[in-house]
């Protein structure tokens, strides 16, 4: 599990982010609310724990901005503000537990396996759309304005995880995990390469592109406004 710890107290921070690695979890550490809000959107993330009193953005707008952005990812809020009515802006605002500090760790840890086991609301889907794009996934294939498109394993897969995301953009990190497996850049151009043959068979043949690069962060696919 990949989680998100936005917290600007060093001290707390470092405890939590500690005791999560020694459990086997995966935890990225930010300070800044705005800096929490773009990593939740541009990056794989499983669960977020927020801190309520951050700079940049408070954990309140912060999850405010996610749910607005349809990111349904758990949301812990951990923070010292204690009262009834703190509670419930909290969980008000869309976040799914609420911790007060001081706590115990035990506790955290037990909040975070409870909300791992919540089942996925979401059916399974046999079948992407986009614009004029389908994917099937039973089949495996693809079509658009009727007419089917070639894909190899490796731009299937490309093209599955952009449809999943569809809007949202995907950080080159995240598509070398994913598609090749890779905890680490191989220092090639096998991502770039991909996207450009992808594109050839997606979008060149037709009038409206779907598949867009946004230099320094990643790459999305998403219908046309």
């Amino acid at each position: 599990m990949k989680i998100l710890l936005a917290e600007d107290d060093v001290k707390s921070a470092e405890f939590v982010q500690r005791g999560l690695v020694e459990q086997g979890f995966v935890v990225d550490w930010v300070t800044d609310g705005r800096e929490a809000l773009s990593h939740c959107l541009y990056n794989e993330v499983d669960l977020l724990i927020a801190d309520r009193m951050m700079p940049g953005m408070d954990g309140l707008s912060l999850v405010k901005a996610l749910r607005a952005a349809k990111r349904d990812l758990p949301v812990i809020f951990l923070t010292a503000l204690s009262d009834v009515d703190d509670r419930v802006d909290g969980l008000m605002a869309g976040g799914d537990d609420y911790i007060v500090k001081p706590f115990h760790f035990s506790e955290l840890l037990a909040r975070i396996t409870a909300l791992s086991r919540r089942p996925k609301t979401a059916s399974e889907r046999t079948s992407l759309e986009v614009h004029d794009l389908t994917l099937d996934l039973l089949q495996r294939t693809a079509h658009r304005q009727g007419q089917t498109i070639e894909l190899l394993n490796k731009e299937f897969a490309l093209l599955q995880l952009l449809m999943e995301n569809a809007g949202r953009v995907i950080s080159r990190t995240l598509i070398l995990e994913r598609v090749w497996d890779f905890n680490f850049d191989p220092g090639t151009t096998v991502v770039e390469t991909h996207i450009s043959k992808l594109r050839q068979k997606v979008d060149k043949p037709f009038d409206v592109p779907l598949l867009h690069t946004l230099r320094g962060m990643g790459y999305t696919l998403r219908a046309p406004r």
